[in-house]
């Protein structure tokens, strides 16, 4: 399965995105605001990788590839539950790419795949607390706060506060036509 935005393909990780991976995530700003190990290896990736080559219809682990270059410039990810029609999941995309409104049309992307694709009612997402980028790129698509929780963040070594979002169908049809 291929999603296409305007500038991105989404599509499934492959064995010759791992050194894309690697420099992605090997980056100890981008580790922190996840739950993933600082340093992010090549072994770690290829694991990565090979758990996610055969998922299923509740798991949706995407490369975020430019069009025009091919070029792997982060990643997304879906985990369905189908009894209450929600997911979690996120996005990360590499440094090298900020500030070019590659993650919020990934944020959109996705959302629009979840809801028209999967016929899901809600997201759910978060950030951990210190991860203001995130949460003001989630608020432009009509996020709210719904909760806290403790997650542990193993680049800090540490239990960190993630505060937990919310997206409605309704909510980002409002926030995207405004």
């Amino acid at each position: 399965m291929i999603i296409e935005s305007e500038r991105l393909l989404f599509r499934k990780w492959e064995l010759s995105d791992i050194d894309a991976i690697v420099e992605g995530l090997n980056d100890y700003d981008t580790a922190k605001n996840l739950t993933i190990p600082y340093p992010y290896t090549e072994e770690h990736a290829k694991y990565f990788v090979n758990i996610h080559l055969n998922d299923d219809e509740n798991t949706y682990y995407f490369a975020i590839v430019l069009k025009e270059s091919n070029k792997v410039i982060g990643g997304k990810n879906l985990v369905i539950r189908h009894d209450i029609k929600k997911n979690k999941g996120g996005i990360w995309i590499n440094k090298k790419y900020h500030g070019k409104g590659f993650g919020t049309e990934a944020w959109i992307a996705r959302a629009k795949f979840a809801f028209e694709t999967l016929n899901l009612t809600e997201l759910e997402n978060g950030f951990f607390e210190y991860n203001e980028i995130s949460w003001k790129m989630q608020q432009k698509l009509g996020y709210k706060i719904v909760g806290k929780t403790k997650n542990f963040c193993p680049t800090l070594n540490s239990e960190v506060v993630e505060i937990v979002t919310n997206l409605t169908k309704e909510d980002f049809y409002n926030s995207i036509q405004k």
